[in-house]
């Protein structure tokens, strides 16, 4: 890519966009329902995910330094190009 200004500038546009976005949903829905209280009874599986995907990210960090740390990922022969 020779000029990345443009995807940079893209990039910036979408993450406003989704901002606008996610601030007018949550003030257009704040009148709804009885707020925060609505969310008890999901807390439970947000925090399961959280902690699922917080131990999957661990072990997938220490598996990929625990190869690299014991030599499994260095090349075995040559590479012939």
């Amino acid at each position: 890519m020779r000029n990345p200004i443009i995807a940079v500038g893209l990039g910036i546009l979408a993450l406003a966009g989704f901002s606008l976005l996610a601030g007018w949903a949550f003030f257009a829905t704040q009148h709804l329902g009885e707020g925060w209280r609505d969310l008890a009874p999901i807390w439970p599986y947000v925090v399961g995910a959280v902690v699922i995907v917080a131990a999957m990210t661990a072990f997938f960090m220490w598996l990929a330094f625990y190869s690299a740390n014991h030599r499994y990922d260095d090349r075995a022969g040559r590479d012939d190009l």
